[in-house]
């Protein structure tokens, strides 16, 4: 059957699980890494008591995926025609690996359609992997493709998906100009074992969002052991809210093309066992590729972020890192090609060098670093540890922001146990006697908002 047919094609299968019933919860088949949750009920029963769904094609009508089913992505899905998939708190999504010769499953939310992706935090909704025992880039992910404004003069495909399209898949020029463009709303949602690269610039991140517009709710989201970035963010101006990335073989979030949204609450944990050959950072932001003075100029709005890098410096200093044997670790947050910003209340810790204002590109005019220097982005109450230096090519500006040079990379900042090997939300709170401790990264007390839903 092709799967790219212009209509939807849902294929029931009669498999009832052998599940039990009610509010109790199970250890997904294969993730011995941590006891999570996968479903607790949902409104329509338990996830797979009443069959499987292969869902292939491209979704051109209203649709509605209930709990009680476990659903499997064959190949790329693409919602258009102003579509609208609705998802059911506690509902199950598994994308089917790709082979060498068709990409696995993922979802890509066309520009006009909607995902409304609505859990909660007893009942998430899971995109995880087809496969028993699962592994990062089983499968592609989700792509949201919206209108409002990025700064690429021309409209362009988002990066890493593979020809053919449908739909509307481009974001930036002239006719993408709607701040308060909706794409649905994610909300207590986990998006496991996602990613698919095309080459070696171009691939698609656990949550892709491209043009997103500030009227799409993203809060509680979780992307664990993305093969490329955990967040992708191409312009748009969406806020977002109460994000975990866990483990991506890439950055925790990596900002482009003229994105001007807001993140409060954020935490990023580094994988302690492999990374990109690209360089694995934690925070990455550019305004595009050769640093062009073309607006909207890239500047994220991050509050209350906190960022886990290696826990020591032999392992933030490794270039040999699994899966290509070339992998790498950068920087905690590098900033340039002439991208804005403004980070409040953070905490940056585990790697060689800190935060990084790279003046490289362009090479004439302001640049990320001038940016900084004349006010136009700001650090505020931001604590930093690295192995080598907190801060590259600058020093921070006033006296909220402290920086930190030690053997031990929670010795200064003191978090309850940001290295611990099985992670839990209050490792990441600051103690009693933390300098970031009124500030740090999660609001003291506020130590239960990712329990249950997440790995954590």
């Amino acid at each position: 059957m092709n799967k790219r047919l212009l209509t939807t094609t849902l294929i029931f299968v009669a498999a009832i699980l052998n599940l039990t019933l009610g509010t109790s919860c199970k250890k997904e088949n294969g993730a011995t890494e941590h006891n999570r949750t996968v479903v607790a009920g949902g409104p329509s029963g338990v996830a797979g008591s009443c069959g499987d769904s292969i869902i292939t094609g491209v979704i051109t009508s209203d649709i509605t995926l209930k709990s009680c089913k476990i659903y499997k992505l064959n190949g790329l899905i693409y919602v258009t025609n102003n579509a609208v998939v609705t998802i059911e708190p506690g509902t199950v999504i598994k994308g089917i690996k790709g082979t060498s010769t068709a990409v696995g499953g993922g979802l890509v939310i066309t520009s006009g359609a909607k995902l409304i992706a609505s859990g909660t935090a007893t009942d998430p909704i899971v995109f995880t992997s087809n496969e028993s025992f699962p592994v990062s880039g089983d499968w592609c992910g989700i792509v949201m493709v919206g209108n409002a404004p990025a700064n690429p003069l021309a409209a362009v495909p988002v990066p890493g998906l593979p020809t053919p399209f449908f739909g509307d898949v481009t974001y930036g020029g002239p006719g993408k100009n709607i701040p308060g463009d909706n794409s649905g709303i994610l909300r207590y949602v986990r998006i496991e074992y996602a990613g698919f690269e095309l080459s070696s610039l171009s691939a698609l991140n656990g949550l892709t969002l491209a043009g997103v517009g500030n009227g799409t709710v993203l809060d509680f989201i979780e992307v664990y052991k993305a093969k490329a970035d955990a967040f992708g963010i191409y312009g748009g101006t969406v806020n977002a809210s109460h994000l975990l990335a866990i483990s991506p073989l890439d950055d925790l979030f990596d900002i482009d093309h003229g994105y001007t949204g807001t993140v409060t609450y954020a935490l990023g944990i580094s994988d302690p066992a492999r990374a990109d050959k690209s360089q694995s950072n934690g925070l990455e932001s550019d305004n595009n590729i050769n640093g062009d003075p073309v607006t909207p100029y890239t500047h994220p709005t991050f509050n209350y972020l906190t960022i886990i890098g290696q826990r020591d410096a032999a392992s933030a200093s490794v270039t040999n890192a699994p899966p290509s044997g070339t992998g790498r670790y950068g920087y905690a947050a590098h900033l340039r090609r002439n991208s804005e910003f403004a980070i409040s209340n953070a905490i940056f810790m585990g790697y060689n060098i800190g935060i990084f204002l790279d003046p490289t590109l362009p090479p004439v005019g302001p640049n990320t670093r001038t940016k900084y220097d004349n006010g136009i982005s700001t650090l505020t109450n931001v604590y930093v540890h690295a192995y080598v230096t907190p801060f590259a090519t600058f020093t921070p500006l006033g006296t909220t922001n402290k920086g930190y040079i030690s053997a031990d990379p929670n010795f200064n900042i003191r978090l309850n146990a940001p290295f611990a090997t099985i992670p839990v939300i209050s490792n990441y709170i600051p103690q009693a006697l933390s300098p970031a401790r009124a500030v740090g990264a999660f609001p003291v007390g506020n130590t239960t908002w990712a329990n249950g839903w997440s790995i954590l």
